[in-house]
């Protein structure tokens, strides 16, 4: 199969590029605009409906949604299906921001909003911008560069310290032991970066983390602000 390295392209067409790239921004924006509060939930295209981590996502969504807090997902199957779906079960706004893959990734159909991206960086941006939390389920490459994406902008102060919460501590706990023996003995992060993470293993704890932490910073779901 012959991939377009789009990266690699960019010489050819730069001027006109950047223009799409500006239109995603702007589109993005647009659309995205009043979906907050808002917690963003990462993880797998790969898990199955039938996985503990499918259903426990759907929970983790569906409890969130109920306390009125919108549901930004990647858009597409898996981990990503999993929260849109709990967050229309829950009647909140569920939100699916998609990515054009050579190989075709579908958007699911839980997202009562979808927006599909061509650059990577551009959705990054959408799925950063409007979360006032971070939900990490396990996932593979694309999960780890946004779970580091996330804690490399709180490290370095271009967004807030949001709760990021890690789900499944047997499935993190070999991360998070190299980054203690290696990253941290070495000197390449510092011990309060680790502030950054919480770890759990079920839903509830996952949505109390994220509720305390909006308590204590004043901030409310979407259907609190309407009661």
């Amino acid at each position: 199969m012959a991939y377009e390295y789009e990266i690699n392209e960019l010489a050819k067409e730069e001027s006109w590029r950047m223009f799409r790239i500006l239109g995603e921004l702007v589109e993005g924006f647009d659309k995205l605009t009043g979906i907050e509060p808002a917690v963003s939930i990462y993880g797998s295209a790969r898990v199955t409906e039938d996985s503990e981590v499918y259903q426990k996502t759907r929970e983790i969504a569906h409890k969130l949604g109920k306390l009125g807090f919108s549901i930004i997902s990647g858009g597409g199957p898996g981990v990503m299906e999993a929260a849109n779906r709990g967050a229309q079960d829950a009647g909140a706004k569920s939100i699916g921001l998609n990515i054009t893959l050579p190989e075709e990734q579908e958007p699911n159909c839980y997202a009562t909003l979808s927006i599909t991206f061509n650059h990577f960086f551009v959705r990054k941006v959408m799925l950063v911008k409007y979360a006032i939390a971070f939900i990490v389920m396990p996932g593979g490459l694309g999960t780890l560069d946004e779970l580091t994406e996330v804690l490399t902008l709180m490290q370095t102060h271009k967004i807030k310290p949001f709760p990021v919460v890690l789900l499944d501590t047997k499935y993190w706990e070999g991360f998070l032991s190299w980054l203690r023996s290696h990253a941290l003995d070495w000197g390449m992060i510092s011990e309060e970066d680790f502030d950054l993470l919480r770890i759990c293993d079920d839903a509830d704890t996952a949505v109390d983390i994220v509720q305390q932490w909006c308590l204590k910073h004043e901030i409310v779901g979407r259907r609190a602000l309407t009661e």
